[in-house]
């Protein structure tokens, strides 16, 4: 069993990830790119690929709810690792240190299967990772507790010795449940500074 370990989130955590960072580019007016986001292609219409739910059936069940907007659904399909358009800075940095340390790290990420699939190959970092729990492949999501009760038998870790980071308070509430500390990500340098106060890293 892992004594200790560290487990990260990886959007808005590891990288910035948005809608409007590939919608912007696509709609002009700042007004109509509000209402897409909030009517069309929405955070939680784009939930269900992080449940599980196919994409090409999502696409085309709402390509038949907004006909006049097909060809911007299909860029969500098409385009979405432009939704992510870089890491969060100082995060990966982080990582590189944890590894550098011998420190066991691991992910649980709400992530639709078919997007991570596009995702994870162009992104080296993770290779530094022991394993990483994808929600849509899973079809377990956070902060429900089942993800977490899954990381710990598959990752092999004791949660008393894990840390979990998360923007997300419930999902920060999800893993505490199930007895894995949690740490709620604001940025990087306040990241570092429990990462220091709980052993996992040393001060430079």
């Amino acid at each position: 069993m892992i004594r200790q370990s560290v487990i990260f989130d990886v959007g808005r955590v590891l990288f910035d990830w948005d809608l409007r960072h590939l919608f912007a580019k696509l709609i002009d007016d700042k007004q109509e790119l509000e209402w897409f986001v909030t009517h069309v292609v929405t955070p939680a219409w784009h939930f269900q690929h992080d449940a599980g739910r196919p994409i090409a059936d999502m696409v085309a069940e709402r390509r038949v709810e907004f006909p006049d907007h097909a060809a911007l659904i299909d860029a969500y399909a098409a385009r979405f690792n432009e939704s992510i358009p870089g890491p969060v800075p100082g995060s990966l940095e982080l990582v590189e240190r944890l590894d550098a340390a011998g420190v066991p790290l691991f992910a649980i990420t709400n992530f639709g299967h078919d997007f991570w699939a596009g995702f994870r190959p162009i992104q080296p970092v993770f290779d530094r990772f022991r394993d990483i729990i994808v929600s849509g492949t899973e079809k377990l999501t956070k902060p429900g507790p089942a993800i977490y009760r899954l990381a710990i038998e598959r990752f092999g870790i004791d949660p008393a010795g894990a840390l979990f980071i998360d923007d997300i308070a419930t999902n920060i509430a999800g893993a505490e449940s199930v007895g894995i500390a949690g740490h709620r990500f604001e940025d990087a340098r306040t990241l570092e500074a429990d990462l220091i106060a709980r052993g996992y890293l040393s001060a430079r």
